[in-house]
């Protein structure tokens, strides 16, 4: 009966909610709202959004057919000073009663907080979408230019405001385009000779093509593009307004004939403003100032150096290897002038971090009497030498419900002259994560301490030069690093120390390479003994077995409970009693009882063997998001890597003797042998105001060999969480169909793939509709049980399916996300049961997260 009652409550509150949020509150008596706008071309109704983005007003945003943000609006007082001032002194003594309850002090503050809830209410919300005939005309006008500016010159277009019901209309436009002109022929007035060839030997790349249908984009692109093209090739003084266009369209048959008009640049000679024609400029000399300051600007140079036709002027001592400067320098002696060279050296210098934002400036060079050489002078001022930060940060992860980090680190800048940084840093962490082994109601159950000293030179560090492959337009960096940490996490604890030398390089501006030569990891488990208080459903199994009535195990490794049933002891009897059964020293045992040690044996002996890691991989990212704000892109990240191969050769030279499983070890750990590979893709589309859609999928497979018969799991694959599949807990998803039966299920084979459609709601609070499928399994490994492996295209009915609507609150510097996520799909369950069983609240998982998913 509560639970009626409350339903009954809701759907009370729900209605009224919506009977006090009238659209048309707002909406005077000789006004109407606009409900529908719809543009028919040659009569037929239209959808191209690009289209409709023409038109000067749209109707309120809606979600589920409801304006909510117009609704939100509505709720707020017109004048919320005026209304609480009416409200105080609408009943005699209100006011003297409130201060004397509360303090005049108190009630001025109420005031102020009636005041700003009705401010946010506006802000948050969205103002009715008022129909206007005056923006309805401006309308059918942008209409009329769009069209013209895509070809069709003789384009008419009208429109027509139709009242619906109450204050409410809709507005209907009319376009008739009529038939579109194309591109014919392309002449060209070019005043300057040098100019002229330099167009003609880039002809080709034009974005005015004969035979195309007329955009008056493609004249702003092609402007764009002859710029670029004479400032590239040394026209130094060249400016967009020197070029011009003129369209011939009189009695062509809907052709457009184009001249491409380019005048000589305007200059001043003996104060006479006139026309000369272009120069081709070199650059005859590049001065690079390393330690300028304003403040110094007219000090002597105190220090010089050379390095390969650039000049170096110091006010004080020389604190950088000349060549480590030039290197970073792409504007040449004796090149021709390029912008191009003048923003790869911009971006170069910004990305070393040794100086601040360079200035890069021009000037003739008085010692020449043609007046075509330049000297280019490279000004730079450095950073700090020395610098500290500290940090704080909230993170979240599939293993971490929530975490709190901080640190800090020493930033040291030129640290051997040559524009190197080095980077020593400690971090600390406290978080709060699913411990098995953890029965207490402690929140915060992980903590790590580590520290991590880092080494980043601009430049590929090789025995050889590798500028035939990595050019130093790329960017090229190396670092080198090492770094150690301690882990409290999920109660088996653990050590690890870790070196890497990485390259990185960026080919263009959507692409990167990185690319680890080394990468080696050494984890040491701490808290082995511990191994059947974490896993608690393999100590479980194990107690099964030992307790069955076919089996007989010495009394003294068992305990009693409080209703006299027996528990194998942890570590001790646990341990014993799969010793035992390896030994064959239980001879009772069934097949099926076997089996299920066998399994607990290996797992047991993976999860707490240390790890020794040697790997190379090598990752490739092509990122098309082109700023923070672009929300129509595609992420492309391709990653290989391959562990164990150099340390298994060297075994094989009879350096290292096998051990009795036949693997090798080094200093008494088995190091891990295995190929990886993971291809993981985002796409976004941007639908308009703040609609996107995202999808993201992702495959990796880990396959071990030689030395190894497994995954490490600190490499293996697991699914579920706020970043996977939102509709099962972290670790808790497969492999396949068996269940989850562990705290922390992993395999060696992943697939996962999601897809989300985002919107408004209103101000900062946006929300999204999601669904996520994905498993994992193990394939070619030493687990056989069939529920959990891979075998054929026929496991792939094993993706779980989930589906779910979320929350996420925009703080500008991060976003606050909180999903709810229905298991829609079960491979867990009876095939022909799977589907909608876990589609209610009391199965739902609750996710917070930071940022978005993907």
């Amino acid at each position: 009966m509560r639970h009626i009652w409350a339903k009954i409550s809701l759907i009370l509150l729900t209605a009224c909610f919506l009977l006090s949020c009238n659209a048309v509150k707002r909406v005077e008596d000789d006004q109407r709202l606009l409900t529908d706008n719809t543009i028919y071309v040659d009569g037929e109704e239209i959808s191209q959004r690009n289209i409709y983005n023409q038109l000067y007003q749209e109707p309120n945003t809606r979600f589920l057919g409801l304006p909510l943000q117009l609704y939100l609006y509505n709720l707020a007082k017109p004048d919320p000073d005026t209304t609480f001032l009416n409200w105080l002194h609408a009943t005699p003594n209100r006011e003297e009663k409130l201060i004397d309850l509360l303090s005049e002090k108190q009630v001025v503050r109420l005031g102020n907080i009636y005041v700003n809830i009705n401010e946010w209410l506006k802000e948050s919300g969205e103002p009715p979408a008022i129909v206007s005939e005056d923006q309805s005309q401006r309308s059918a006008e942008r209409l009329k230019a769009w069209y013209w500016n895509n070809g069709w010159f003789n384009a008419k277009t009208s429109y027509e405001i139709i009242p619906t019901k109450r204050k409410r209309a809709k507005v209907n436009y009319f376009v008739t385009p009529r038939e579109p002109y194309f591109v014919d022929s392309i002449t060209t007035r070019i005043a300057s000779i040098v100019a002229d060839s330099i167009y003609k030997a880039h002809k080709a790349g034009s974005a005015i093509v004969p035979g195309v249908q007329y955009k008056t984009q493609d004249y702003g692109a092609e402007r764009e593009r002859l710029t670029q093209l004479f400032r590239n090739n040394g026209l130094y003084h060249f400016e967009q307004e020197y070029i011009s266009f003129e369209a011939d369209t009189i009695n062509t048959g809907n052709k457009v004939n184009t001249a491409l008009i380019i005048q000589n640049r305007e200059a001043n000679v003996d104060g006479v403003d006139t026309r000369i024609p272009f120069k081709v400029h070199k650059i005859s000399k590049v001065n690079i100032f390393p330690d300028y300051k304003y403040e110094n600007r007219s000090l002597p140079i105190t220090d010089t150096a050379s390095n390969e036709g650039y000049d170096l002027y110091s006010f004080e001592k020389l604190k950088f290897r000349p060549n480590a400067l030039t290197n970073a320098i792409f504007i040449t002696p004796e090149s021709i002038y390029s912008d191009a060279d003048r923003t790869l050296t911009y971006n170069r210098i910004n990305q070393l971090r040794i100086f601040r934002y360079p200035n890069i400036q021009y000037m003739e060079d008085p010692s020449d009497s043609t007046g075509t050489n330049l000297i280019a002078n490279v000004f730079l001022t450095p950073r700090q030498k020395y610098s500290l930060g500290f940090e704080f940060d909230l993170s979240q992860s599939n293993i971490q419900k929530f975490g709190i980090g901080f640190g800090g680190s020493l930033l040291i800048r030129n640290v051997f002259r040559g524009a190197e940084i080095l980077e020593i840093s400690g971090r600390g962490s406290i978080g709060s994560s699913k411990d098995a082994a953890n029965d207490s109601d402690r929140f915060f159950d992980i903590t790590e301490l580590g520290v991590d000293v880092d080494l980043t030179l601009p430049r590929i560090l090789f025995p050889f030069s590798t500028d035939r492959f990595i050019p130093k337009y790329m960017y090229p960096f190396t670092t080198l690093g090492v770094g150690a940490s301690t882990q409290t996490n999920i109660g088996l604890d653990k050590q690890s120390f870790t070196a890497v030398m990485n390259y990185r390089w960026l080919p263009n501006e959507q692409l990167t390479y990185l690319m680890d030569l080394v990468n080696v990891q050494y984890v040491r488990n701490l808290n082995t003994a511990n191994y059947f208080n974490v896993y608690r459903n393999s100590y479980i199994e194990l107690n099964q077995v030992a307790t069955a009535e076919n089996v007989d195990f010495p009394d003294l490794y068992f305990e009693l409970d409080g209703t006299g049933d027996r528990f194998l002891t942890i570590p001790e009897g646990a341990n014993m009693f799969l010793r035992a059964a390896s030994l064959g020293e239980i001879n009772s045992l069934t097949g099926n009882q076997t089996q299920v040690l066998n399994d607990i044996r290996e797992r047991k002996n993976r999860l707490t063997e240390d790890n020794l890691i040697s790997s190379t991989n090598f990752s490739y990212i092509l990122n098309k998001k082109e700023n923070i704000y672009d929300e129509d892109f595609s992420r492309l990240r391709v990653k290989l890597e391959t562990a164990g191969n150099i340390l298994s050769a060297i075994s094989k030279l009879g350096v290292v003797e096998e051990d009795e499983s036949g693997r090798y070890s080094i200093f008494g750990v088995n190091f891990s042998q295995y190929v990886k590979t993971e291809i993981d893709y985002i796409k976004h589309w941007d639908l308009e105001r703040g609609n996107v859609v995202a999808i993201r999928t992702f495959g990796g497979i880990a396959v071990p060999y030689g030395n190894s018969n497994s995954i490490p799991f600190i490499r293996s694959f697991f699914a579920g969480g706020p970043n996977d599949n939102r509709a099962w807990q972290p670790y808790s998803l497969g492999p396949g169909s068996s269940g989850g039966r562990n705290e922390f299920n992993e395999a060696n084979l992943k697939i996962a793939l999601s897809a989300e459609y985002r919107f408004n709601l209103f101000g900062d609070l946006n929300s999204a509709l999601f669904v996520d499928a994905g498993n994992i399994w193990n394939v070619f490994d030493v687990v056989e049980e069939e529920a959990s492996t891979f075998t054929s295209l026929a496991d792939l009915e094993e993706l779980a399916v989930g589906t779910g609507m979320g929350l996420r609150y925009d703080f500008d510097f991060f976003v606050l996300r909180f999903d709810v996520g229905f298991k829609t799909y079960d491979p867990a369950l009876e095939a022909g049961n799977r589907w909608f069983k876990g589609y209610n609240l009391s199965k739902a998982v609750f996710n917070v997260g930071i940022n978005y998913p993907f």
